[in-house]
C-alpha cells in the first residue's frame, strides 16, 4: 500500500532575469597581490621563500584589501623565538574612527616553531636578512611572502641589469626573425 504524503512539491517558477551578481574585489578574492615589493629583487639575492601569516586588527585588513599597503622598507625579524615584521606601511582605514591603527606598527608574523628555528639559523649568516617579498590573500586571511635575502652590491646590479637587457635583446631578435618568417 502506498504512503500518503501530506505535502505537494511545487517546482519554483522563475520570476525573469536576475541581476548578474557582483563581480567580487580581485585583491579580496586572492587573484592579484594586495602589496608586492619590486625593488626587492633589485636590492637583494632572493634565496630562500617562506609563507607567513601576519596578525592584524580589522582596520589593518580592510585598508589592505582597499590596496594601501606598502612593503618598501619593511624587513623581517626574529627576536625571543617569534618572527615579526617592522615598517610594514599599512594607510589608515577611509572609514575608520579613533580605534584606527597606527600606520607602520611592528607586526607578529604566524609561522611554525620549526620555520622560525630555520629562518633564525638562516638569517645569523652574515650578510642574510628577511625581506617581505608581496601581500596577499589566501582564504580571506592576509599572508606576507618572506624571502630570506642576500644583498647585492653595486656590481652585482650592473651585471644583473646586463644580463637582463641581453635577454632581452635576444627575445626581440627571435621574435622579430619569427614574424618575418611568417609572412
Amino acid at each position: 500500500m502506498a504512503r500518503q504524503t501530506s505535502h505537494v512539491i511545487v517546482e519554483k517558477v522563475d520570476s525573469g532575469p536576475k541581476k548578474p551578481a557582483r563581480p567580487r574585489d580581485p585583491v579580496a578574492s586572492g587573484e592579484r597581490d594586495a602589496a608586492h615589493n619590486r625593488m626587492a629583487s633589485h636590492n637583494y639575492f632572493l634565496l630562500e621563500k617562506f609563507e607567513a601569516g601576519v596578525a592584524l586588527r580589522g582596520t589593518e585588513v580592510k585598508s589592505i584589501r582597499q590596496g594601501k599597503a606598502n612593503l618598501k622598507d619593511s624587513y623581517g625579524l626574529i627576536k625571543d623565538g617569534e618572527a615579526f615584521l617592522l615598517n610594514l606601511h599599512i594607510g589608515p582605514y577611509s572609514h575608520g574612527n579613533l580605534a584606527n591603527h597606527d600606520e607602520t606598527r611592528t607586526r607578529k608574523l604566524l609561522l611554525h616553531r620549526g620555520e622560525v628555528q630555520k629562518l633564525l639559523q638562516k638569517t645569523q649568516i652574515k650578510g642574510h636578512t628577511l625581506i617581505p617579498t608581496r601581500l596577499y590573500f589566501r582564504n580571506g586571511r592576509v599572508k606576507c611572502e618572506l624571502a630570506v635575502a642576500k644583498g647585492k652590491q653595486d656590481w652585482d646590479k650592473r651585471e644583473t641589469e646586463k644580463r637582463r637587457e641581453g635577454d632581452r635583446e635576444a627575445r626581440a631578435a627571435v621574435n622579430a626573425s619569427k614574424h618575418r618568417m611568417g609572412r
